[in-house]
């Protein structure tokens, strides 16, 4: 099963397939990472915390 490098959540083979770059069978960042934040291709520090 898929899960995030960042944050080791568990994530959907969707959500890979829709959100990770092409080369890579993972994402970097999921919804549930508080401190980095997807930005077109690439990822960057989130400038405040997520509720």
């Amino acid at each position: 099963m898929p899960n995030c490098n960042n944050c080791e959540s568990f994530v959907t083979e969707r959500y890979v397939r829709v959100f990770a770059p092409t080369n890579l069978d993972t994402v970097r960042v999921c919804p549930h990472c508080e401190d980095l934040v997807r930005e077109g291709n690439e990822t960057r520090k989130a400038r405040s915390t997520r509720q």
